[in-house]
C-alpha cells in the first residue's frame, strides 16, 4: 500500500508539470461544450421557434387561391410573403432578395380546377345518394387532378425538413379542396349556400394530437441542447487524457524507468495501477467541472441549464466506468507507441475516429451499414448511450446495465491487450 501511495504521488507531480496536457484535458473540452451547445441551441430555436420565410407568387385571381394562402399562413410554420403574379419566372430571384427559404407558384387555373373537381365530386356523391348508377356523370365527368403547385426550396434545407414542409403545404391544399367540396355538395343538396358556422364546425372537427415527451420514470421534461452536448463532450474530454497519460508512459519507457523498476523490490503493475487511479480521479474532476458549468454557468450566458438525472449513483457509476475505460485505452496506446509523437498523433486521431463512429459527432441512429456496425466497438458509443438514458430519458441504474456491461467488457479487453504488450516488450 505504501508503494502504491508513493507511486501515486509521483504521478501527480508529473501530471502537474504537464501544463499542456492539463489545458487539453480541461480548457479545450470546456470551450467545446460551451461553443457547440451555443450553436446547437441557436439551431433548435431557429427550427422550433422561428418561422420559415416563404414567397408565394399567385398567378390566379380566384377565391381558392386566396384561401390557400390564408391556410398556409394559419399553419404557423411559415412567414408568408407575396409577390406579383407576373413574377413566376423570377421566383428564385425574389426568394434571394427577400432571404426566403421557400417559394410557391400558384398556377393561373388553380381556382378553376378546384371548383371543377369539387363539382365532379359532388355530382358523383349525389348520384350515389340517389341510388342511381349515373353513367353519364361517370363517363363524361371523370375525377380531375389539379395542376401541380411548384414549390421551390433552398438547397441548404435538410431532407427531413423538406418532407415536413411538403406535408404542411399538402395539408393547406387539402383544406381548400375539402372546403370547396363541402360547399358544392351542400348547395347541390339544399340549393342554398353552406352556412359559415356549419362550414367551420365541419372543417374544425378534427381530433387534436397532443405531443408530450416521456421518459422511463413517467416524467415529461423536455430535453434541451445542454442535455445532449454536456454528456457527449464530457466523454470526449475523458478520452483526451491520452495526450498526457500516453505521453507519460512513453517517456518512462524511453528514459529507462521500466528497466530501473525491474531492479527494485516492486512490480511495475503497481505503477500502472497508480496511473489508473491518478488519471481516473482526473476524469472524475473533468466530469464534475463540465457538469458544474452546465448547471450554473449556462443559465448565466443564456443557455439552457443542465438538468441532472434523478439517479445520481447511476450517473457516478457510469462516469467511473467511462473514466476507467479512457484511462485504460490511454495506457494501452502508450505501451505500444515507441515515441511521444506516435502516442500523441495516434491518440488524437483515434479519439476523433472513435467519437465519430460512437455517435458524439454524428447521431448513431442516422448511421447505416458498416458505420452502424462499427458503433458497437466504440467505447464512446456505450458511454454516450448510458448518459443519454440517464439525462434524456431520466432512466435508472437498471436501465443502463447493458451499456455498463458492454463498456466493462471493452475495458477488460483493453487491459488484457496492455498486459500482453508489456510482456512482449519484456517490461514486466
Amino acid at each position: 500500500m505504501f508503494k502504491l501511495w508513493i507511486s501515486i504521488k509521483k504521478d501527480i507531480r508529473i501530471l502537474l508539470r504537464d501544463k499542456v496536457g492539463i489545458s487539453l484535458m480541461f480548457v479545450m473540452p470546456i470551450i467545446l461544450v460551451v461553443v457547440v451547445t451555443s450553436i446547437q441551441n441557436s439551431t433548435f430555436q431557429l427550427v422550433n421557434k422561428n418561422k420559415l420565410p416563404i414567397v408565394i407568387c399567385n398567378t390566379d385571381t380566384g377565391k381558392a387561391a386566396k384561401q390557400f394562402i390564408e391556410s398556409v399562413d394559419k399553419i404557423g410554420m411559415f412567414a408568408v410573403m407575396q409577390t406579383g403574379k407576373d413574377k413566376a419566372s423570377t421566383i428564385a430571384n425574389d426568394m434571394q432578395d427577400k432571404d426566403a427559404m421557400l417559394g410557391v407558384v400558384i398556377p393561373s387555373d388553380f381556382s378553376k380546377s378546384i371548383n371543377t373537381k369539387a363539382k365532379n365530386a359532388s355530382d358523383r356523391a349525389m348520384a350515389a345518394f340517389s341510388g342511381q348508377a349515373d353513367t353519364a356523370v361517370t363517363v363524361t365527368k371523370p375525377l380531375l387532378t389539379l395542376d401541380a403547385l411548384t414549390l421551390y426550396y433552398n438547397p441548404v434545407l435538410q431532407e427531413s425538413l423538406r418532407f415536413s414542409i411538403q406535408g404542411a403545404i399538402q395539408s393547406a391544399l387539402q383544406i381548400v379542396q375539402t372546403r370547396q367540396t363541402l360547399r358544392t355538395l351542400y348547395y347541390d343538396s339544399n340549393e342554398k349556400e353552406l352556412p359559415k358556422g356549419l362550414e367551420n364546425e365541419m372543417l374544425n372537427s378534427n381530433t387534436t394530437i397532443n405531443m408530450l415527451p416521456t421518459s422511463k420514470d413517467g416524467t415529461r421534461i423536455t430535453p434541451n441542447a445542454s442535455q445532449h452536448n454536456v454528456p457527449a463532450w464530457t466523454i470526449f474530454a475523458m478520452f483526451f487524457v491520452i495526450m498526457s497519460l500516453g505521453g507519460s508512459v512513453v517517456r518512462e519507457k524511453v528514459s529507462g524507468s521500466f528497466i530501473r523498476l525491474k531492479t527494485l523490490p516492486t512490480n511495475y503493475l503497481v505503477g500502472l495501477l497508480s496511473k489508473q487511479i491518478t488519471y481516473l480521479v482526473v476524469t472524475l474532476i473533468q466530469a464534475a467541472v463540465i457538469f458544474s458549468i452546465g448547471i450554473w454557468l449556462f443559465p448565466v450566458i443564456g443557455l439552457p441549464p443542465l438538468n441532472l438525472p434523478s439517479d445520481l449513483f447511476a450517473l457516478f457509476l457510469v462516469t467511473v466506468v467511462c473514466g476507467w475505460c479512457a484511462v485504460s485505452y490511454s495506457i494501452c496506446v502508450g505501451v505500444f507507441a515507441n515515441t511521444q509523437e506516435q502516442s500523441n498523433g495516434f491518440g488524437a486521431i483515434s479519439i476523433v475516429i472513435l467519437a465519430c463512429i460512437g455517435g458524439l459527432m454524428v447521431p448513431s441512429f442516422a448511421m447505416q451499414g458498416l458505420a452502424k456496425t462499427l458503433t458497437n466497438i466504440s467505447p464512446m458509443h456505450w458511454c454516450l448511450e448510458a448518459y443519454y438514458t440517464l439525462f434524456l430519458e431520466n432512466g435508472r441504474l437498471i436501465d443502463i446495465l447493458n451499456n455498463i456491461g458492454s463498456l466493462f467488457i471493452i475495458t477488460v479487453v483493453i487491459q488484457i491487450v496492455t498486459y500482453l504488450g508489456l510482456k512482449r516488450k519484456n517490461l514486466i
